[in-house]
């Protein structure tokens, strides 16, 4: 019996061993709640068994760069959509149309096009949207009501007269809207509705002295001017929560996962007071930056084919539903949104409707400096240091330096091929 039983676990064992293993890595809490995914993923896969190390946020680019020098990446990982065209450029990633092209599973056409285009680098396909976010106004509509204002503004007409109103309504020491020093996200929104790009010559040089960006800085500068928006970061704020419910400011542009925030920490008798509401834009309801994560492959895996198969198991619609219900991260495929809490959620609709508005960042390497060099500039610009002209060309002036090893690959890049 004893010698059976020792067949029996070394059969067992043997079993385990054949299966395919494919790793996955994925940052902060999502990379903890996606592996209550894997057990149904490994059960209709039966010859595949998924790894999954969380990462966290702060340590996670490092880990990435270090991995790819010592040959040491994953099958497959979650990566934000503003690395992508790093690890694109280092030739890290396994372009993905051929899968896409076989895979009946995941439609293009079903995502919203701003986390899609996310990916796209150069027309190469190299990523497939994850989860998406995007930023938008959380308003008092009990305030907006008491300030003459009937319905949320559509554009920046509107949205001036509604932060006018509600400061005379409010008096001193109140304010119409909050909007952190500390976040480049509030200014780069309201630059991202221009006709102008943010960058020029394939990405060569900044496009801040263009007539859209100096249009959306003088309007974010106007807010601060008017006194419609307090002069602090959100660390300076106490709790944005209880200071939202307290009256202190009207709207909050920020992202999806405010939504089940302001349900836990609002008191009661305001629970009927806040809702959301698309951006503004200049003209009428306004574009804003889709943010987000994406799965890519690395081209060093071994293990490409089963590593796609957890890619379409993921980006399954009513798994993507279940994601959501788990995190509260907004699902980038449009069909996922008719499944569970999130079609019924009235909070979720503004989010729904921006999403269709949301464009991608710039997709160079260098953009993360270049949206933290946004955030010192108009914080400085705010402080009375520069105007909006001088903000402008000081922006150009930094992201040009920024782009400088930019401009000279792509120049060497060209002259290499004109030979």
């Amino acid at each position: 019996m004893l010698a059976c039983l020792l067949v029996l676990l070394a059969g067992c064992g043997q079993q385990r061993d054949d299966r395919s293993v494919v790793r996955f890595w994925a940052m902060g809490y999502e990379g903890e709640v996606v592996a209550r995914l894997v057990p149904e993923f490994e059960r209709r896969h039966p010859h595949i068994r998924v790894e999954v190390q969380q990462l966290p946020w702060t340590a996670a680019h490092e880990k990435l760069l270090t991995a790819f020098a010592g040959d040491a990446l994953p099958d497959v990982c979650a990566l934000g959509n503003t690395w992508i065209p790093e690890f694109a450029l280092l030739d890290a990633l396994e372009p993905l149309q051929p899968m896409l092209t076989r895979s009946p599973a995941i439609d293009p056409a079903d995502y919203f096009d701003g986390a899609w285009q996310s990916g796209v680098i150069e027309g190469r396909v190299y990523a497939v949207p994850w989860y998406v976010e995007t930023r938008l106004p959380f308003y008092r509509s009990d305030l907006l009501a008491a300030a003459g204002i009937a319905q949320p503004p559509r554009d920046w007409a509107q949205w001036r007269e509604a932060l006018d109103a509600l400061k005379r309504q409010a008096g001193p020491g109140r304010y119409s809207i909050l909007l952190p020093l500390n976040e480049f996200e509030p200014l780069l929104n309201l630059a991202i509705q221009q006709p102008d790009p943010l960058l020029r010559e394939d990405g060569r040089y900044g496009n801040f002295r263009s007539p859209g960006f100096r249009r959306a800085l003088a309007f974010y500068k106007e807010m601060f001017d008017r006194g419609w928006a307090p002069p602090v970061s959100n660390t300076q704020i106490s709790n944005v929560w209880d200071e939202f419910g307290r009256g202190y400011y009207a709207f909050y542009v920020n992202g999806p996962w405010n939504i089940a925030e302001f349900r836990k920490r609002l008191p009661a008798e305001r629970a009927d007071d806040w809702m959301t509401m698309p951006l503004p834009g200049p003209d009428g309801p306004g574009a804003s930056v889709a943010g987000g994560t994406s799965f890519v492959l690395f081209r060093q895996s071994d293990n490409k084919a089963a590593a796609w198969q957890l890619v379409e198991f993921l980006s399954d619609p009513q798994v993507q539903a279940r994601f959501h219900a788990m995190t509260g991260d907004l699902p980038p495929r449009r069909s996922a949104w008719t499944h569970g809490e999130l079609a019924a959620d009235p909070y979720a609709t503004a989010f729904r409707q921006q999403l269709e508005r949301a464009r991608p960042a710039p997709r160079v390497p260098e953009w993360e400096r270049i949206a933290q060099e946004i955030r010192l500039v108009g914080e400085q610009m705010v402080g009375g240091r520069y105007t909006v002209e001088e903000a402008a060309a000081e922006l150009d002036r930094r992201a040009d330096a920024i782009l400088e090893k930019r401009r000279w690959m792509l120049d060497r890049h060209a002259a290499g091929g004109a030979r």
